[in-house]
């Protein structure tokens, strides 16, 4: 009899399968939530359970007989980190980018109606609501606001991803994303509102 040859170690899909459809299933409605709800959530819940799963896994996959076991963990691992990851680290000049179009997909008919029941302002603001936000208690706050422009005027400094003052809005901003046309997403500098600037 011959003895028998191991064959080549073949990857398994089904565990990271598995674990980007449950990623999507669960982040996607986290990522169409409010701000506030967001940071609560994924501060408290969504980093807590994915460290507690990674850790798992890992000690899981070290203690398995077999390679093949391993590599599948590891690419579990990294899906489970990546998908949540991505609703911030795809643009890093506006790190919102993901999430916002996601929102905006999914509620866009609700902001409209909101920032278009804003009456006119006297002193020639466009109409705006607070759209997005990090920070923590008041530190290193950066805030994204969702604006209303008639005229479109905003549409050339979206195209060029072009920071600096612009008629309407009070401030200096870092970045103005186009959502549809007239919609805006404006990215102000760190620690400023729009209220801080008149």
């Amino acid at each position: 009899m011959c003895p028998k040859t191991a064959g080549p170690v073949r990857f398994g899909w089904r565990l990271p399968l598995f674990a980007a459809i449950v990623g999507l299933i669960v982040f996607v409605p986290i990522a169409t939530c409010q701000a506030d709800t967001f940071v609560f959530v994924n501060a408290f819940i969504v980093v807590p359970a994915l460290l507690a799963i990674s850790v798992a896994l890992v000690v899981y996959g070290l203690g398995s007989n077999g390679r093949r076991h391993l590599i599948a963990i590891t690419a579990t691992v990294a899906i489970l980190w990546a998908i949540p990851s991505s609703l911030f680290l795809f643009n890093r000049e506006h790190p919102f980018a993901l999430r916002e179009t996601a929102r905006w997909l999914a509620w866009s008919r609700e902001y409209e109606r909101k920032v278009l029941a804003q009456p006119n302002s006297a002193n020639g603001d466009l109409n705006h609501i607070e759209w997005d936000g990090s920070g923590f208690a008041g530190v290193a706050n950066n805030t994204v606001f969702l604006v209303f422009d008639p005229a479109d005027t905003l549409s050339a400094a979206a195209k060029r991803h072009q920071p600096g003052k612009f008629n309407g809005i009070p401030c200096d901003v870092r970045l103005i994303r186009r959502m549809e046309s007239r919609w805006y997403a404006v990215l102000f500098y760190t620690d400023q509102t729009w209220e801080q600037c008149h």
